[in-house]
């Protein structure tokens, strides 16, 4: 199936976002340029002093011997200067670099963040997940590794070139012979192997997609028996990224065939120049010598750019992907002011995930302060669809929500937190304490007080005061794995914490089971008491206590009324409820 990634910047967007971001540290950046000049001109005096010492040794007479200690002594000299302006300058470059990667990072989360559920789904999370975590770690990887040797290899190029120029021109232009051939082979290479790194960035995403998939619903998979085609469609996609990277390593292949034939044309460009230079008394042997040297010194500087190529490749277009988030407009809000009332409206809400099956069609929906409305209805009849839609999270497709007399669409996404208290049937259990997990959504700063009060009110505070550490004590990934239903608990209590004036709970107690049904029942009536509540009911118990039930039907309200009313109709929850209180329903 085919979906709409998130944007990709251009290589001129990425490259001036990320250089502005390091020009926000100019003197460090200025320093790590001139320690990089520094360690590729300090590399220029071996050659230099040898080819001097090569015109000594064959004007022969008295001295040789001091002048082959003082060229060791200076040799000797350059490599230990130049190794530690080497260290220095990575140094340098690692502190004006890592920062502006680290701002890059908090960007692309702060925009993902930001992402409405219905962009993220068109994309697939496969995409977001592989941005903010394969693209990351290679430009991450690129900055620590490749990029001080990148710089290094560019400096020594560039002033390498200069010194030919500097010993004879007609040398100079001899080395330059070089540059169409190198020219050639990348304008040949690049437009071949541009293409593919981009597919290979893509097809990472659409594997990491697969697996997500996968790992999501490996219950529903085991249930059915189904392990294998979703184990397939893991093996295709990353065949797919395999046969890609086989393909790029051999286009590499024959650019660096290439680039060989270059550099064996320019050193005998170089010795030719120089043995007619030499023969006509243009130029002496030792000045060849040092040309010759010099030449040889590009190889390893080239060869350095060519072996990363691969890698900067990649991370450009890592980078590209991360820019692309990381520039998208961020939102714009009209209304700062807080909204008149508690009053939840919805409006002909209508939304479709595909032009051509509607999930929600023409709902109206009003949730006044102090009640309960409750929804029901089959998979995949809307509910969830419809809470979301209610939550500020997904916009609708058509109609529109207010909340009193704002519409919610323009509220900023700090005030609808404060106003709109969202608890799916997933909720998450952040890696720290559980005071930090409490705290977490919270406008204010609670004090321990007030999150006692929160636990208690949803009936957490018997097992919270059971644990080794109380609030202190780590959950999460790194900590006490809690059960589904203390992790509702959890995120119930959050709602009481932020203290919102909509709650929309969308199956929040599903996970609890029979055993803590009741009390999850318990803590879902302590925060939707007193707010406007909107109620995905899992357990038709839930929808015998609201005040309104809707059933829904293929995005549409089939009944609306009391629990009273609608048994007594004996309509479609009529027989939901007979089916509820049967012993075998």
């Amino acid at each position: 199936m085919s979906r709409d990634l998130l944007p990709v910047a251009t290589a001129r967007e990425s490259a001036g976002h990320l250089l502005r971001l390091m020009l926000r540290r100019p003197v460090v950046l200025g320093a790590a340029v001139a320690a990089f000049l520094a360690a590729s001109a300090t590399g220029l005096l071996a050659p230099y002093v040898l080819g001097r010492l090569v015109d000594r040794l064959l004007d022969g007479g008295p001295g040789v011997d001091d002048a082959l200690t003082s060229a060791f002594w200076l040799i000797a000299g350059a490599a230990v200067l130049g190794g530690l302006l080497a260290a220095g300058s990575a140094d340098l470059l690692a502190r004006a670099v890592e920062p502006a990667l680290a701002t890059l990072r908090q960007q692309v989360l702060a925009r993902a963040l930001t992402l409405d559920a219905a962009r993220v789904e068109a994309s697939g999370s496969g995409d977001l997940l592989s941005r903010v975590g394969d693209d990351a770690r290679v430009v991450a990887r690129a900055v620590s590794q490749f990029v001080p040797m990148v710089l290094a290899s560019l400096t020594t190029i560039v002033l390498t070139a200069g010194g030919l120029f500097t010993l004879d021109w007609r040398l100079g232009l001899a080395g330059l012979v070089t540059l169409p051939f190198y020219v050639h082979a990348l304008r040949w290479y690049l437009p071949r192997s541009a293409p593919y790194y981009a597919r290979e960035r893509v097809a990472t995403g659409e594997r990491a997609q697969a697996l997500v998939s996968a790992l999501r619903g490996l219950p529903t998979l085991r249930s059915f028996r189904i392990e294998e085609p979703a184990a397939a469609e893991v093996d295709a996609r990353s065949a797919d990224t395999v046969r890609i990277s086989l393909d790029v390593f051999h286009l590499y292949g024959r650019f660096g065939g290439r680039t060989n034939r270059t550099e064996c044309v320019g050193l005998i460009a170089i010795l030719g120049v120089g043995f007619l230079g030499v023969d006509s008394g243009a130029v002496s042997v030792g000045e060849v010598t040092t040309a010759a040297l010099f030449f040889h010194r590009l190889f390893n500087p080239i060869g350095v750019l060519l072996f990363l190529f691969d890698d900067l490749q990649v991370t450009a277009a890592s980078l590209t992907r991360l820019v692309g988030v990381a520039a998208l407009p961020a939102p714009s809000y009209d209304v700062p002011a807080e909204p008149a009332g508690g009053t939840l409206a919805l409006r002909g809400i209508g939304h479709r995930y595909l032009p051509d099956r509607p999930m929600l069609d023409g709902v109206d929906l009003v949730v006044e302060p102090g009640r309960r409305v409750a929804l029901v209805g089959a998979s995949g009849a809307g509910k969830t669809t419809l809470a979301a839609v209610a939550a500020g999270v997904l916009p609708p497709t058509s109609g529109s929500v207010r909340l009193g007399s704002v519409d919610l669409g323009t509220l900023d996404p700090a005030l609808l937190r404060r106003q709109v208290g969202l608890v799916s049937q997933e909720v998450h259990v952040f890696a720290g304490t559980l005071r930090d997990n409490l705290r977490l959504a919270a406008v204010d700063d609670p004090s321990d007080e007030d999150l006692h009060e929160a636990l208690v009110a949803v009936a957490a505070a018997g097992w919270v005061a059971a644990l080794p550490e109380g609030l202190d004590t780590l959950v999460g990934e790194d900590g006490r794995t809690l059960t589904p239903a203390q992790a509702q608990q959890l995120a119930l209590a959050r709602v009481l914490l932020v203290d919102p004036a909509v709650v929309v709970l969308d199956e929040a107690t599903a996970e609890a089971g029979s055993l803590g049904a009741r009390e999850l029942d318990t803590a879902a009536d302590a925060v939707t008491r007193g707010r406007a509540a909107l109620v995905v009911a899992h357990r038709l118990s839930q929808a015998q206590r609201s005040d309104l039930v809707l059933v829904l039907d293929h995005g549409r309200v089939v009944e609306s009324g009391s629990h009273d009313e609608l048994v007594a109709a004996g309509g479609r929850y009529a027989e939901l409820w007979a089916a509820w209180e049967s012993p075998t329903g």
